[in-house]
């Protein structure tokens, strides 16, 4: 395969710029330092079995875009008997979730700095518990909504990697993306939507926790929680 022919397979990058301000010097040696021992050890594809990652959990959960930590590091405090795989390519944000795994002490997180879908291939069939998606890249733009990482491929890998009766939740507060996750996810014959009333898609779930960005109150709707769980 040419150049021209892995670009053209290339998969649309489904997050915006991934620099920011510039890393203090706490930051810096973060990244070189604690990311090297808890970076997720992605090689072949269908290979790894995220429990070997931890000593003894027992469940594995899945974040995929965590924007500035504050949920991811949340979850894992909460929730110690859990191993969390975490994803997201902002380095600013990579940067604050060490920095919160440090103060922590933290030992049930694994990151990944890089694309989140590089992420889910390279784990084995049917090992993750429950995922999160949380206000992900929007691309409000008409033109851009082939970027949104909500698309039918995605949600087939999803679904490999999910165990039966593993748990999803999406959540975003921009109507267009509310409407087309959702009507995707409904569509795909390996995830049921658990909702009963208006209110379970409208409250916050009990065990969320909100995010900085949650707060700014940049999208067009109050936020939306979907929870869907793999058949």
């Amino acid at each position: 395969m040419t150049d021209e022919d892995r670009l053209a397979h290339r998969p649309l990058r489904t997050y915006g710029r991934r620099g920011g301000r510039p890393l203090s010097g706490r930051q810096k040696q973060l990244f070189e330092t604690l990311l090297p021992q808890i970076r997720v050890p992605v090689g072949a594809p269908g290979a790894l079995d995220p429990a070997t990652l931890f000593d003894d959990v027992d469940e594995i959960w899945l974040e995929i875009g965590f924007g500035g930590g504050e949920h991811t590091s949340g979850q894992a405090k909460s929730h110690p008997e859990v191993g969390l795989l975490a994803s997201e390519v902002f380095i600013e944000g990579m940067a604050k979730c060490l920095g919160q795994i440090e103060d922590e002490g933290l030992t049930n997180v694994r990151l990944w700095e890089e694309d989140a879908r590089e992420l889910m291939a390279g784990l084995r069939d049917q090992c993750i518990d429950r995922v999160f998606i949380l206000f992900p890249d929007p691309w409000p733009k008409t033109k851009q909504q082939k970027r949104r990482l909500i698309q039918p491929d995605f949600l087939d890998d999803l679904a490999r990697v999910l165990k039966p009766g593993g748990r999803v939740r999406f959540a975003t507060d921009v109507r267009s993306y509310a409407d087309e996750a959702l009507e995707r996810l409904l569509r795909h014959p390996a995830f049921d939507w658990l909702a009963e009333t208006a209110e379970d898609w409208r409250r916050a779930p009990a065990d969320h926790i909100q995010t900085r960005y949650q707060t700014k109150n940049l999208g067009d709707i109050a936020p939306v929680y979907f929870e869907f769980i793999c058949a």
